[in-house]
């Protein structure tokens, strides 16, 4: 082959390579963005939320907030596997074929009442979606239907993950173990923020939240009438010795500069004045960065607790529920999709709404995805300027639903500029050329 046809084919398989640079597909956010804005899919996406809002379901129990979202995917024309881990929901749009992505959001209500008065207040006594879940389920909705209109672009294949029991009942462990990332090369979920301004978004790579256990306590004394204390075995005080000894956990046995968390939050004893109960139970929460710290503090707790009530006479049985509310892992940000993140959410809002953020000792279910393939998870603000908004898990809490679009249009271009910078690099066809000059 002559030196110009040797010259001529390589610019050509150059010219006609894939795509790679996420520079070149920024035209993508700029059109998601415009799009998720449009009236008509805003409006969607709200009544959306504001069915879910009035009929908030707890873990393993979203049953009808499952059959909306099958209904809205049916009517997208987006096949999806049901029943995945109960109630759980796995949609899927595109080629069918590698690469795969995924993006996730959660269902799950908590059990409080609502004390907001608004049209839409729950419905439901006792019920509330005060973190934020029906508004992750109308963003990844709104994302849905933005790739399922420009499906023709993707160069591979979104999953949608509809995920239930995030609030401490691990469901995100149960849809992995029913298959849900099968084939998934990374995810990516989201979390709303009151604090953060509208229109701006924070993470960071590494850990991002911590690693979260619970635990309960049942001890037992002999009860008696409180006039005559010398008669019983007083659980109560020796639940308060042991409340206090557990706070020396983080103060006097952690290392400062390694963040820890001991709180109990749950005391239950006795119902009269004069009446020392047989016995009462404790439960609270705990939270490490390291799973070395993390197991640490889980055997630390059960010897206090079961060390200061045998000091009190009393007997102690503690359980951490793993069963009921499996530990979470720490969630830990994929450098690259860190670094992907940020090119994606800059051309998205701007470069100067993407933040940096510090670790916080909330917990996140994600967690278990990232332990399984590389994931990223985010916060998306919502701050109202005229309306200061309530954090989550406040029975006042309240979602800007103008935050939604922007929601959807994350999602929507962090899957399909996932998938796109994916694609295999063009190579050379296997023959032997020789220089015939």
């Amino acid at each position: 082959m002559s030196l110009f046809n040797w010259v001529s084919l390589v610019l050509f398989l150059y010219l006609s390579r894939p795509i790679l640079s996420l520079k070149g597909s920024s035209d993508i956010s700029a059109r998601f963005l415009s799009y998720a804005k449009k009236e008509e899919l805003f409006d969607w996406m709200v009544g959306v939320r504001r069915k879910i809002h009035e009929y908030p379901e707890l873990g393993y129990e979203e049953f009808e907030t499952s059959k909306l979202i099958r209904a809205e995917l049916d009517k997208m024309g987006i096949e999806y596997k049901y029943p995945l881990s109960v109630t759980g929901v796995v949609g899927f749009i595109g080629t069918g074929k590698p690469p795969f992505v995924a993006l996730r959001a959660d269902m799950d209500a908590l059990a409080m009442q609502e004390m907001v008065e608004w049209e839409h207040k729950s419905k439901v006594p006792g019920k509330m979606h005060a973190c934020g879940h029906d508004s992750h389920v109308a963003m990844l909705l709104g994302a849905a239907k933005i790739l399922q209109d420009h499906r023709e672009e993707l160069k591979g294949t979104v999953v949608l993950v509809f995920q239930p029991a995030e609030e401490g009942g691990g469901g995100a462990k149960n849809m992995i173990d029913e298959g849900a990332l099968e084939n998934v090369n990374a995810i990516f979920g989201l979390h709303v923020d009151s604090k953060l301004p509208i229109g701006e978004v924070s993470s960071r790579p590494g850990p991002l939240l911590a690693g979260s256990g619970f635990f309960e306590a049942v001890i037992s004394g002999k009860g008696g009438h409180a006039a005559i204390p010398q008669h019983s075995i007083d659980p109560i005080l020796a639940a308060s010795n042991v409340i206090v000894s557990l706070q020396h956990l983080v103060s006097r046995e952690a290392d400062p500069l390694d963040s820890q968390v001991v709180t109990v939050a749950k005391f239950q004893g006795g119902g009269a004045f004069n009446v020392i109960p047989d016995s009462v139970t404790i439960g609270g929460t705990f939270r490490a960065f390291s799973k070395e710290s993390f197991m640490q503090l889980r055997q630390r707790i059960e010897e206090v607790v079961t060390g200061q009530a045998a000091v009190q006479r009393c007997k102690a049985v503690i359980n951490f529920l793993e069963k009921e509310k499996p530990f979470f892992p720490t969630t830990i940000n994929n450098k690259d999709l860190h670094d992907f993140f940020r090119i994606v959410a800059s051309d998205v809002l701007g470069v100067d709404k993407v933040k940096d953020m510090q670790p916080l000792m909330g917990s996140e279910d994600f967690a278990f995805y990232q332990e399984t393939i590389p994931g990223y998870f985010f916060f998306i603000g919502m701050q109202n300027e005229t309306h200061m908004l309530q954090s989550a898990h406040s029975p006042y809490f309240e979602i800007n639903e103008d935050a939604l679009p922007y929601g959807a249009a994350l999602h929507a271009s962090l899957a399909s500029r996932y998938l796109l910078q994916s694609q295999p690099e063009a190579t050379l066809p296997e023959e032997n050329y020789r220089d015939e000059l």
